[in-house]
Order: C-alpha cells, then sequence, then structure tokens
C-alpha cells in the first residue's frame, strides 16, 4: 500500500466535488462522529445544525475536525481530506413566526491536509 499527501489544490478540489463529510467533536470528555451535509467556499465549510443537539452546543471559537473521503473503483485509490479549525454560528433570519430559524455551523478552514493511499487489488 502507498500513500501520498495530496497538495493543497488537491485537498479543496476533493472538499468542493463532496457534500457530505464528518464532523469530530468532543462532548461531555467523549469523541463524537457525526456525518454532515456540507458546502465548502474556500474558507469555511457551512453546514445544518439543528437537527443534532451536539452540533447546537457548539459554541463560537470551538476546535473541531472535519473529514471527507473519496474512493475511485476503477484506480482503487482512497482519499482523504482533513480539516481543523474554529467554529462560528449563523442562524438565518426567521421566515416566520412558526418556521424554525436554520442554524449553521461554519468551520473555519485553518489546517487542511490530506492523503491519497492505493491499496493492492485483490
Amino acid at each position: 500500500m502507498t500513500s501520498v499527501d495530496l497538495s493543497d489544490e488537491e485537498c479543496r478540489t476533493l472538499l468542493r466535488a463532496r457534500t457530505l463529510g464528518r464532523v469530530a467533536l468532543v462532548s461531555g470528555a467523549l469523541p463524537m462522529i457525526i456525518p454532515v451535509e456540507y458546502v465548502f467556499d474556500e474558507a469555511c465549510i457551512t453546514f445544518r445544525a439543528e437537527h443534532d443537539v451536539k452540533l447546537q452546543a457548539a459554541t463560537p471559537g470551538d476546535v473541531v475536525a472535519f473529514e471527507v473521503d473519496a474512493y475511485d473503483p476503477e484506480s482503487g485509490d482512497v482519499a482523504s481530506v482533513q480539516v481543523l479549525g474554529r467554529t462560528s454560528m449563523y442562524t438565518e433570519p426567521a421566515h416566520s413566526a412558526v418556521t424554525p430559524r436554520p442554524e449553521y455551523v461554519r468551520l473555519h478552514c485553518e489546517i487542511v491536509s490530506g492523503r491519497r493511499v492505493r491499496a493492492p487489488r485483490l
């Protein structure tokens, strides 16, 4: 099995190409990994928080980790990108009194790294 580092541009290309990733955080001194749908805009990863109580508990400045993977069945390559950064919260303005306001977490991409692994075919 060979492994190579991804360039910053390769990492950002993978982040742009995907919409499902995983957020890793600490809750009650225990690690948690939560799948999220996200958008990437070069400086931040943004995902909804209101469907998960642990994400709702995020406070501005929390440090979290994020990961996204891709598998190419043709080559057998697996690429994985990890992001570390601090969070900020964003709440959309209310559309009506009965509709809850969507809440989002923005992960500011402070450290972005990735690796590509080529596993031998079985």
